[in-house]
């Protein structure tokens, strides 16, 4: 059984900057995609990023492209993302996510991790 467990989150002004990580347990870290998706109060759960198996290909969505990255460390069997000139529109839990399949700008993943919370104040 596949187990992700997010870090990282907690509050940020503006303008900052933050690193997410995403330990996973259980199976070959190294064979599968990995992504992040958020979900604000009362919203739905959107796609944020995501990388396949080598970290060669990513995929982003449009609100965070240029101010986001993704990016993987298969030898810690980690995924991170950075989180730059935050806005308080960033604000959300980010879910960390595994496994499946990368699509263009978007991803079907699936193991799901319980997130983590960012808040961006203004």
């Amino acid at each position: 059984q596949v187990q992700l467990v997010e870090s990282g989150g907690g509050l940020v002004q503006a303008g900052g900057s933050r690193r997410l990580s995403c330990a996973a347990s259980g199976g070959t870290f190294s064979n599968y995609a990995m992504g992040w998706f958020r979900q604000e109060p009362g919203k739905e759960r959107e796609f944020v990023a995501a990388i396949n198996w080598s970290g060669g290909y990513t995929q982003y969505a449009d609100s965070v492209k240029g101010r986001f990255t993704i990016s993987r460390d298969n030898a810690k069997n980690t995924v991170y993302l950075q989180l730059n000139n935050l806005t308080p529109e960033d604000t959300a839990v980010y879910y960390c996510a595994g496994g499946g399949t990368i699509e263009y700008r978007d991803y079907d993943p699936d193991y799901w991790g319980q997130g983590t919370q960012v808040t961006v104040s203004s």
